[in-house]
């Protein structure tokens, strides 16, 4: 799992049947990173979120058919940014 935060939606026109009809948003990573994911619980640009990456992704999407290598999971409610890193 990563941490990012949603910049915003893509709108996009879908070609392939199997990548559903979820919203797909486009994230930063901590590290500055960009990302692009399906968003199975409605996220709002601002948000942090953490996501889960390959394989798993699809499981998380809630459809094993969708195509996708990345999903967001959860959103992130409190999360203290000053924390010192050990």
């Amino acid at each position: 799992m990563e941490i990012h935060q949603v910049t915003h939606q893509l709108i996009l026109t879908s070609r392939l049947e199997d990548l559903g009809h979820l919203p797909v948003k486009v994230l930063k990573s901590v590290s500055g990173g960009t990302a692009v994911a399906l968003d199975p619980i409605g996220c709002k640009v601002g948000e942090w979120v953490f996501t889960i990456a390959n394989s798993a992704a699809r499981t998380a999407s809630g459809d094993d058919r969708f195509l996708t290598d990345l999903t967001i999971s959860g959103i992130i409610d409190n999360w203290p940014l000053d924390v010192d890193k050990d």
